[in-house]
């Protein structure tokens, strides 16, 4: 019965475990997440989401009390086009958190970044490329690009001098997206040096529509796989979304995948972000606690825990502080929910939200519970204490029990 540890993830002629940590969130894959998976031989992802917040928290930084007050003025507009990030401001906080954890990296493992497109931040072209940019000059080994199409991400970093040699990958839940952006970037003769694979049953925004049960993880990797052989590309697939075990990992790399990309069980390790208290509602949670909803401003239907205290939220645009999904034009379908709902209530002190929440917010407070299809199964890979809480793990042991285990088991800490 063969294990993960038997296969291997190749890169040119060095090879990995194939294992990656996917990158959550605001600041839940934190750089020490990602120094364990990359310190154990597999690849580990940081994002960066909300990257002057995080630099803030890291480094002591004042970045967005800085960008508050400037913008302060405006806080009661609900027009909020005037709203732009400082592009020296967002490369400084990139760099600080990309180049910090590249410095502190042991093993021989990789470390990626996680980019967003739909970060639009009311520029778009600019402040993506500059995130990217940045990422590639404090060192870090690759970009994974998620959240949107990229279909022009390729060509902003075309001009830089490791747009060749640095991993450069595209998560796609489609053989079509696929095509779509391979096509599109044809003319810079760079195909994507990976590709990840993400199913319906994966955490957080997801890449389909309201109808995501009607899809399967395995029957696109299969069309994705056929599609590479008729036209002779080989470029590693990597399979993510819903791959609870290690055997569920070696069911993927036996059918095409050369990786997996893994994330729910990696929110109740003590290296994860998420507070503790949250990471006891992830272990609480039943399978009908697990809920799709789009309250997202990005458009995409989102997983997350009934309970979040996102959902129904009425609190004020905080995009003076934040604005990170505010669109070219300073629009986010929050502002304009949020504008309709004191239209409807204007005596009310306290109004709720339920169409949409204000992701940003409540992201940066770690209030929107977003989390994997088969969450519910968190409380059966640890141990319930004497108190009646869950006993979090380390990411090395989420992370070998990956590697090592066979037959579906899970092994359960000391």
């Amino acid at each position: 019965m063969k294990r993960v540890d038997d296969f291997r993830l190749k890169f040119g002629k060095k090879e990995y475990v194939p294992i990656i940590v996917g990158g959550m969130g605001v600041d839940i894959s934190t750089a020490e997440l990602a120094l364990e998976a990359a310190r154990l031989g597999g690849i580990g992802h940081i994002s960066d989401a909300m990257v002057n917040d995080v630099s803030d928290r890291r480094f002591d930084t004042s970045f967005v009390k800085d960008k508050t007050r400037f913008y302060k003025h405006n806080i009661d507009n609900s027009d909020k086009s005037i709203i732009k990030f400082d592009l020296g401001v967002l490369a400084e906080a990139t760099r600080r958190h990309v180049e910090s954890t590249m410095q502190a990296k042991r093993g021989d493992g990789l470390i990626f970044v996680n980019c967003m497109e739909k970060l639009t931040m009311n520029g778009p072209r600019e402040t993506l490329q500059v995130r990217m940019a940045s990422a590639l000059d404090a060192g870090v080994d690759g970009i994974t690009l998620s959240a949107g199409l990229h279909l022009g991400s390729f060509g902003l970093l075309a001009d830089h001098p490791r747009f060749r040699d640095a991993k450069l990958g595209i998560i796609v839940s489609s053989v079509r997206a696929l095509q779509i952006f391979l096509r599109k970037n044809a003319r810079l003769n760079r195909l994507p040096d990976f590709v990840i694979v993400e199913g319906p049953l994966a955490g957080g925004h997801l890449g389909f529509g309201m109808d995501w049960a009607q899809y399967d993880l395995a029957t696109i990797i299969a069309e994705i796989v056929q599609f590479l052989k008729t036209e002779q590309l080989d470029i590693p697939l990597i399979a993510a979304g819903g791959i609870f075990t290690g055997s569920d990992a070696v069911s993927f790399l036996e059918n095409g995948s050369a990786a997996v990309q893994v994330a729910t069980r990696f929110t109740v390790a003590n290296e994860c972000g998420l507070p503790n208290k949250v990471k006891q509602e992830y272990f609480k949670a039943s399978e009908e606690d697990i809920i799709v909803n789009t309250i997202s401003p990005t458009g995409y239907p989102m997983r997350m825990l009934k309970n979040t205290p996102a959902i129904g939220a009425g609190i004020r645009p905080n995009c003076e502080a934040y604005g990170y999904l505010l669109d070219g034009n300073g629009n986010c379908a929050y502002i304009t929910a949020y504008n309709r709902e004191v239209a409807l209530h204007p005596t009310s002190k306290t109004i709720s939200v339920m169409d949409k929440t204000c992701l940003c917010t409540h992201m940066r407070n770690f209030n929107c519970w977003t989390c994997g299809h088969y969450t519910y199964r968190l409380k059966d890979t640890t141990r319930r204490l004497d108190d009646g809480s869950y006993q979090t793990l380390s990411a090395e042991h989420i992370f070998k029990d990956y590697q090592f285990s066979v037959d579906q088991k899970v092994a359960l800490p000391e």
